[in-house]
């Protein structure tokens, strides 16, 4: 049987097309958060990190961590393990993800014009027409961001990308319904061998993906019968050095017959290619008001291979916990408006998993053990050794996975 696949506008009925699909073939039905569940159990991660890659916001912390070209390996797995069963049909984002090849899958979109779309918003969540508008392009933009990911398209509902694109202001529920049982009646839909294959490729190619992402390692990976070939799209000093590590992980997964590596379109462009390395801290927050003093700082925590984010007073710094999740924070005591103490303080109570490494150049006694009996990690002054920093910074990042182990909220 062949597998249809939906990627639909927000308020634009998807849903109610969906469910009249799946009422009238008996078909599983296959949503986003099925398979994020599904790639959290694989990677360990929970679902909701899993699920971030769905957003349309990238982490501060993103270049360094690849949190989210992870999360999409983690997504590609979950999704390849269910697309050798018959009789799908794949809702969200996650569709998306069903390669070309696989000639099986009917792609389907679904999309209204924005009048239509800020009707159905409006009346749906009880707003006003202007707020109506702000959810929908909250939401076309999430899905600019996601399609740019993982096809490199900058438009989700450009007909290149589907085989029937189906306008929802001129159609009803159910003129699409039947609108896609039509075409999905067609030969040129029913599974062959090569599609078949095509399944089977894209599964050694995402477990080849999740092998190298557990390295550190964001690469570009495709499959054919057994054959992998590894595309490196950012610059590397050493390139023959990388191709031969990478080689080495992905040769021992199961069914890779041969491995080539090469460079891609944009491995000449001014990027560095950057191992993310699990036994450093890779999401470190400086907070500080003193910005060249942070800037500097931070340059010279990148040449140590330390990813780090700043932010220049507390309250910012307290936005980008909630939304970046930092795993180690460098904090001033002395700042404008919310002060370090009562940083640490709140940072304590609601992510205690976080090691804070207070950083100042005022403190006193008093301060010190302040800080230490709310939980500070260290208490250094400046001006500080950087080299003592760094190990500093590297003890922290090792209580905090143990912290996560334990079972604190990060």
């Amino acid at each position: 049987m062949s597998i249809i696949s939906v990627f639909s506008g927000s308020y634009c009925n998807g849903h109610d097309v969906v469910q009249k699909l799946v009422d009238h073939t008996g078909y599983r039905l296959v949503e986003d958060a099925a398979v994020a569940a599904s790639a959290g159990a694989i990677s360990g991660l929970s679902e909701s990190k899993i699920a971030r890659a769905f957003s349309g916001r990238i982490s501060v912390f993103n270049s360094f961590t690849h949190e989210k070209e992870r999360a999409i390996a983690y997504l590609k797995l979950a999704l390849a393990q269910v697309l050798s069963v018959d009789g799908l049909i794949i809702s969200g984002l996650v569709s998306c993800l069903v390669p070309k090849k696989v000639s099986h899958a009917l792609r389907v979109c679904l999309i209204a014009d924005l009048k239509f779309r800020s009707a159905v918003a409006a009346q749906r969540e009880h707003v006003e027409a202007k707020e109506a508008v702000k959810l929908i392009r909250k939401d076309d933009e999430n899905a600019v961001v996601w399609v740019e990911s993982v096809s490199g398209g900058s438009d989700p509902w450009a007909p290149a990308l589907h085989d029937i694109v189906i306008p929802m202001d001129k159609l009803s529920v159910g003129e699409a319904q039947e609108l896609v049982l039509r075409h999905f009646g067609r030969d040129v839909v029913r599974p062959t061998e090569t599609s078949r294959q095509a399944v089977e490729d894209f599964l050694l190619a995402a477990k080849v993906e999740v092998a190298l992402a557990k390295e550190g390692h964001n690469i570009q990976v495709e499959a054919d019968k057994g054959a992998v070939d590894l595309t490196i799209n950012k610059h590397v000093l050493m390139l023959s050095r990388l191709e031969e590590e990478l080689k080495s992980i992905a040769e021992k997964v199961p069914e890779v017959r041969s491995i080539t590596t090469r460079v891609g379109k944009n491995y000449h462009q001014a990027d560095v290619y950057r191992r993310f390395d699990f036994a450093l801290p890779s999401k470190v927050l400086l907070v500080d008001d003193e910005r060249e003093f942070a800037q500097t700082l931070s340059e010279r925590l990148l040449m140590r291979d330390m990813g780090s984010a700043v932010a220049y007073d507390g309250e910012s710094a307290l936005a980008m916990i909630n939304e970046d999740e930092p795993e180690v924070m460098i904090l001033d005591l002395k700042m404008p408006g919310i002060d370090g103490i009562e940083v640490l303080k709140r940072v304590k109570q609601t992510r205690p998993a976080i090691e804070v490494i207070i950083l100042t150049g005022h403190g006193s006694e008093e301060d010190c053990k302040t800080c230490l009996e709310l939980g500070a990690f260290a208490y250094l002054q400046k001006p500080v050794d950087i080299e003592l920093l760094t190990a500093t910074l590297k003890k922290a990042n090792e209580q905090m996975r143990q912290n996560l182990a334990g079972g604190k909220p990060a």
